[in-house]
């Protein structure tokens, strides 16, 4: 278990937490002074109270919620968003509304889920010529349906 700081910008903010042993994220709340209304096809940024600070070898991936995609068609629009180990500013999350009625989330509404993930650094070597592959430059759709 990695421990990660974690600061409440008030105190009535909840902490997240794992819901069962198997999770593998912790659900992140809303925390709004008033109810944020997510028109259909359009996105809104919801802040969570929370700042964390993680070591500089991990990264916290923010990830839908299925129980929210499903029910009401609200997803993370960037996903998954990455939290930087050296950023320190309050979490908020970019929800966008899929669906074609209003959707408004209120303080303490579950509306994304938090996964701490390893990050592995990598080092670029120019070359002139990659190694060739069965695959090649072959992209979208190039294996089959």
């Amino acid at each position: 278990m990695v421990k990660v700081l974690v600061k409440r910008h008030n105190s009535k903010v909840k902490l997240p937490e794992y819901k069962t042993s198997g999770s593998s994220g912790m659900d992140l709340m809303a925390f709004v002074d008033s109810p944020i209304k997510i028109a259909p096809n359009t996105l809104e940024l919801v802040p969570t109270g929370l700042s964390i600070a993680i070591p500089e070898d991990l990264e916290i991936q923010i990830r839908p919620r299925s129980g929210l995609a499903v029910k009401s068609s609200v997803s993370v629009l960037n996903t998954p968003g990455t939290v930087d180990s050296d950023y320190r500013g309050e979490l908020k999350i970019i929800l966008f509304n899929h669906g074609n009625k209003d959707f408004i989330v209120n303080s303490n509404d579950r509306i994304a889920q938090m996964v701490l993930t390893p990050v592995i650094k990598m080092e670029l070597e120019e070359v002139d010529q990659l190694p060739k592959t069965i695959r090649g430059s072959g992209g979208f759709g190039s294996t089959g349906k």
